[in-house]
């Protein structure tokens, strides 16, 4: 057998027989780990015998002293004994004092000590790498320290372990167990060998695998670099690091003795293997695989294996399968948010599902909105389905998604909050328990406000009492932007404002969504319904153009020349404060900077209001072609002081915070004639302390309760009937954001419509608390699906009926959440009444279409629902069901074609406003964030008021108070009331018949200064033959060349008018039906004995006179009271007289008129 070969070079000395001197290299680290181990033991063992022979020595001392008795101490003997004493303890302490400094040391404790401590784990795994490189090479070769550069670097790693090695062992407690450690034992077999290397001029590859031991604290140092913090990630990485070390180590030793051979073989069974075939083999071993194509030759590989497989395979059989779960279980959203530079994100979270997500972001990303350059990052700690994920796939570009919690300040962190431009919090609609999800939100808010007090937070509320909880977050500011939308204030809103003009509700909800435009040529109400529904609200500030005009003024010309609808700006006083005025008069004059609120169909539109320059423009007909022009450019390189923020325009920004608007109609030192306000209502109506709601005094529940027998004897007409379902343990819907609309103190008392609640006496007790401060309120306990209850009620005399469920989330099935108020809906529909006035003959002898009345003795220009005085069937009861499921809606009409898969503003009843659902809410988010304007608007439309300060007041004491009418608050009253203008018979009807919009808009406000803003139309109306069908659908914004009809009613802004408390001839802006507007009051009372039926049948006798003379009166000239052009006050407008046609038909409804019984009149309800 060949002699073992060992290279040999002439500059080094080196045994050039061959022998070998593996055993230095091992000598030198056995010499060295139990050279140690013997002195600690025989250091131990004199110290215990030391210390024995001293405790003896003491205790013959003590017998000493005690036999002498204690003079040894008067005479001082003891002072030696006390000296060395003190000497021992300055000795202890100075050692001890070195052993801290060690111990911090290697503590990472200090910068310095975690800088140790990473570099010595650094230089472990260079040492390591080292021993990769020299694995190539025989295991036992000569070499010169001076030449080779990887032995001189490993010479260095190796000092510097020493001394590390020294700070350890000087920081140690107990210095056995140090040097039995597993680090020790590292240091002991892989630093003397590289001196001896030095020593001999030759290397051994030895035991320097052992370095890869060290890999176990690399979860540690990660910990001290602040790495890991979780968990899951530090068992990861231990169950890892445990793993690779134990197999790298395993694999340098079978590499040693395969490639050196047993040396009772005189190594001569060796086998070339390379380290990385050795780690294969090693692997394929823990595995149980085996392969046979590579394996241990020599007896103490053979071995070795035999103890590896027991434990590798325990180890693997345990490590792997738990690294493989973690690693499952590790989120994959679970990284950090990268800021792109120049373009700004927001974070969403809340309620979190495919439906909210696909309804944000179609709105929010929509084409109509201009250059959206924001990035949505979501926060959620659930991660997505697979619908959601490929949602948010198909958005990549401007959405990303992370897994984690806004309660969690890491997780805050993660997506960047404090640099967000805002937080948006969306709501659970469809939960069961509303309180808990509004507690739910108002906790986010509160965490994200705690990380980050000046981020802007947008979030949605669903109970409109759960709003005062925000009030007390110290950091919660409306003025810097922060808004919450109550979803249920919006939704009852809405449902209130189709009570006074039908179909609103559907209006206001397309303009604050973001529509395509969808083209159809057919000829169809779908058609015009379709044109209206692309309509937005834009915000834009106008040009210096306009400077010094009134509103009226600039509307007009903005609505003839820009083809744009403006209704209303934002107004500076004197003091600088903002107000945003609604259709403000002649005396509201255009300031430099005014932000103007408009209606177009895209963002690119609107900026006409702001390019147009009267020299430039002026000629030009196509609004298409009025761009920035010279002038412009030169304004915009001299602003002026008063000019806005570029950063402004399009509501793409919120206001500053010394500008947030104020919700108030007008300034009062700005109306003329205000010395009149105190006098407005003869009779002195209460309000409440802020001027806007009709109030009365706080009500029994008992009082306004009402039975089957009593409400069948009283006369209902021209109210309002809210069919609602609920029972004692039903989560309450805030019936007072319903109420409250119906009672704002723009109507006049008299024009109050009364509201009678038909519904569970438990539920309505619930609710009673938040009602009884409003007038005109009645309660007849039942339920909506008795039919009974419901002619009681005068069902067929109703200004609108609403149905209402506070039973919809306890469901789960979505398709039966909405079941209770489709029954009532087609139970309501399917109901015939008895045809008291001659309707039919009516129609038989060419009777104003159906839908019309015009037996109004006001005649007035403006109507409400404008119907016939009675109804024979249900189908014709205006009725507005709410919905909590979209797809619900194809059940309410069972004569309309639409597809189950229909959006909900595509179909039929949406479109005729006789179906609301409170998802088309969720657009508001959007159009809040890019404009808060926009909700202050809205809500001001809706709502009636929606001030904070009010707001307070109600977080304060849950009710409205009484307090002295002042000038101030009764100012608060002149606020634009939402009508409906018909065009049959009036100052307009000679439009109604082929007439133009456009013609119409410019009439009425140069006449009467009242915004039109849409139609409502009749279905068929675009029919050449006739039609029995009164279904109305809304036409919102239509263009100047739009075609009227005369069924047409007109949905429009009107001014306040203080004296039609006073005058019964003045231009009513009252939205009741014909019938009731002939009345004093429109409410309704039970007449409570026999007693008072010969006082009743008085009355109804010389009633019946009254209205015979005023029949009589209306075949003469009318004066008609309205506002002049130039000021506020009441002018005449001649009438021209009433047609043969128009006469018989009133006297139609004389003949008839008796087999209704009257309405007793009641002064003051309050």
């Amino acid at each position: 057998m060949d002699a073992l070969i060992i290279p040999v070079t002439m500059e080094v000395p080196c045994d050039s027989r061959g022998q070998r001197m593996w055993w230095a290299f091992l000598a030198s680290s056995m010499v060295t780990f139990f050279g140690g181990l013997f002195i600690i033991l025989l250091w131990r063992t004199l110290k215990y015998l030391w210390t024995v022979c001293c405790h003896c020595g003491v205790k013959n001392k003590e017998a000493q002293k005690i036999n002498a008795g204690g003079g040894n101490q008067a005479d001082g003997t003891c002072k030696p004994t006390d000296e060395k004493e003190e000497t021992v303890a300055a000795e202890v302490g100075w050692m001890t004092s070195v052993k801290d400094w060690a111990g911090v040391m290697i503590s990472a404790q200090t910068l310095t000590g975690r800088v140790l401590v990473v570099l010595v784990f650094a230089l472990s795994i260079g040492a390591l790498v080292i021993y990769f490189i020299d694995s190539s090479n025989p295991i036992e070769s000569c070499q010169n320290f001076y030449k080779d550069f990887t032995l001189q670097i490993n010479m260095a790693f190796n000092v510097f372990f020493l001394l590390y090695f020294g700070l350890r062992f000087i920081a140690a407690n107990d210095k056995l167990w140090f040097w039995l450690e597993v680090n020790s034992v590292v240091d002991f077999f892989t630093v003397p060998p590289v001196f001896v290397s030095v020593y001999l001029n030759r290397s051994w590859l030895g035991l320097r695998f052992l370095r890869a031991l060290r890999l176990i604290q690399f979860s540690e140092i990660l910990q001290f670099l602040n790495i890991l913090k979780t968990s899951n990630s530090i068992k990861l990485v231990n169950l890892c690091s445990i793993f690779i070390s134990t197999w790298l180590t395993a694999a340098g030793f079978i590499h040693l003795v395969e490639n050196s051979g047993d040396p009772w073989e005189n190594f001569q069974n060796n086998q070339p293997l390379t380290y990385w075939e050795c780690v294969y083999l090693l692997m394929v071993t823990m595995s149980t695989v085996g392969y046979g194509d590579v394996y241990a030759k020599t007896t103490l590989g053979r071995l070795f294996m035999v103890f590896f497989i027991l434990g590798g395979l325990a180890m693997f059989a345990s490590y792997v399968p738990e690294i493989i779960e973690l690693i499952g279980n590790r989120k994959k959203y679970g990284g950090s948010y990268s800021a792109v530079s120049g373009r700004k994100h927001i974070v969403v979270c809340g309620h979190i599902t495919l439906e909210s997500v696909s309804n944000f972001l179609k709105d929010f990303l929509h084409k109509d909105r201009d250059d959206v350059n924001v990035e949505i990052v979501f926060l959620h700690n659930i991660s997505p389905d697979l619908e959601l994920e490929a949602l948010f796939k198909r958005h990549f570009t401007q959405v990303e998604f992370y897994q984690g919690s806004v309660l969690n300040p890491h997780d805050l962190a993660r997506v960047k909050i404090e640099s967000a431009d805002a937080c948006l919090i969306l709501a659970n609609k469809y939960c069961a328990d509303p309180d808990a999800e509004d507690a739910s939100n108002i906790m986010r808010v509160i965490s994200i406000k705690n990380y980050h007090p000046k981020i802007r937070i947008i979030t949605q509320m669903l109970q409109y009492h759960n709003k005062a909880h925000l009030l007390n977050i110290p950091s919660w500011n409306w003025k810097e932007g922060d808004d919450a939308i109550c979803l249920a204030e919006l939704k009852l809103g809405f449902i209130a404002q189709s009570c006074l003009a039908p179909g609103l509700s559907t209006m206001l909800a397309n303009l604050f969504s973001m529509r395509s435009f969808i083209k159809m040529e057919e000829d169809t109400w779908q058609k015009y319904y379709l044109e209206g529904v692309s309509n937005e609200m834009y915000t834009e500030y106008l040009s210096s153009a306009f400077v010094g005009l009134s509103f009226p003024a600039v509307c007009e010309l903005v609505f003839a020349k820009l083809k744009l609808l403006m209704i209303a700006i934002e107004y500076k006083s004197e003091k600088r404060e903002s107000s945003i005025l609604i259709n403000p008069g002649n005396h509201v004059k255009i300031q430099e900077g005014t932000l103007g609120f408009f209606i177009a169909s895209d963002a690119k539109e609107v900026k006409r209001a702001y390019f147009y320059c009267k020299a430039c423009h002026d000629d030009i007909t196509d609004p298409k072609r009025i761009k920035k022009c010279g002038c412009k450019r030169l304004e915009d390189e001299h602003p002026s002081t008063l000019s806005p923020k570029k950063k402004q325009r399009n509501g793409g920004m919120r206001n500053s915070p010394n500008s947030s608007p104020k919700l108030m109609r007008h300034d009062p030192l700005l109306i003329p004639g205000n010395e009149q306000i105190d006098n407005m209502d003869a009779s002195v109506k209460k309000y409440d302390s802020t001027g806007m709601f009709h109030w009365c005094p706080g009500k029994d529940i008992e009082k306004v309760i009402l039975t089957r027998s009593e409400a069948a004897m009283t006369v209902l007409s021209g109210h309002v009937v809210v069919c609602i379902f609920g029972d004692a343990k039903s989560a309450l819907i805030g019936v007072r954001n319903l109420v409250m609309p119906l009672r704002a103190s723009n109507f006049h008392y008299h024009e109050l419509k009364h509201i009678v609640f038909v519904g569970s006496l438990e539920y309505l007790k619930r609710e009673w608390e938040t009602l009884h401060n409003f007038p005109k309120v009645s309660i007849l306990p039942g339920t909506p699906l008795s039919r009974a209850d419901l002619r009681a009620v005068n069902i067929n005399f109703c200004d609108m009926c609403v149905i209402l469920s506070a039973n919809q989330n306890n469901i789960d099935d979505a398709s039966l959440q909405d079941k209770e108020c489709i029954l009532a809906s087609l139970n309501i529909k399917s109901m015939q009444f008895d045809d008291s006035i001659g309707v039919l003959q009516a129609n038989s002898q060419g009777f104003t279409p159906p839908g019309m009345d015009r037996s109004s003795p006001d005649n007035s220009p403006v109507h409400g629902l404008l119907r016939q005085p009675s109804i024979t069937t249900g189908a014709n009861i205006p009725i507005i069901t709410e919905l909590v499921n979209d797809s619900n809606v194809q059940f309410l009409d069972q004569d309309d074609d639409d597809d189950p898969d229909t959006e909900l503003y595509l179909t039929q009843p949406f479109a005729c406003g006789t179906a609301f659902a409170v998802s088309v809410l969720d657009s508001l988010m959007s159009a809040t964030y890019f404009n808060d304007n926009i909700l202050t608007l809205i809500r001001t439309l809706v709502t009636g008021r929606a001030t904070p300060e009010l707001e307070a007041l109600i977080a304060e004491e849950n009710a409205l108070r009484r307090s002295y009418s002042t000038p101030q608050t009764l100012a608060n009253r002149d606020r634009c009331p939402i009508a409906q203008l018909a065009l049959y018979d009036g100052p307009f009807a000679d439009l109604g018949d082929g007439g133009c919009y456009g013609d119409l808009f410019c009439k009425a406000l140069k006449t009467y200064n009242m915004l039109c803003f849409g139609i409502y139309r009749l279905r068929d109306a675009h029919l050449s033959t006739p039609s029995q069908c009164t279904k109305r659908y809304v036409i919102t914004n239509p263009p100047y060349e739009f075609e009227l009809v005369p069924t047409d009613l007109i949905f429009c802004l009107m001014q306040f008018d203080h004296n039609a408390g006073q005058s019964r001839a003045s231009l009513s802006h009252s939205s009741h039906s014909s019938y009731s507007s002939s009345k004093k009051s429109s409410s309704a009372h039970s007449i409570p004995s026999t007693a008072n039926r010969q006082d009743r049948t008085k009355t109804r006798d010389s009633r019946g006179k009254q209205n015979a003379t005023r029949m009589n009166r209306m075949g003469q000239e009318k004066e008609w009271f309205t506002d002049e052009t130039d000021n506020a006050y009441p002018r005449n407008i001649q009438i021209k007289p009433m047609s043969t046609h128009m006469a018989n038909q009133i006297n139609q409804y004389k003949s008839t008129s008796s087999l209704i019984p009257p309405i007793r009149e009641v002064e003051d309800e309050c």
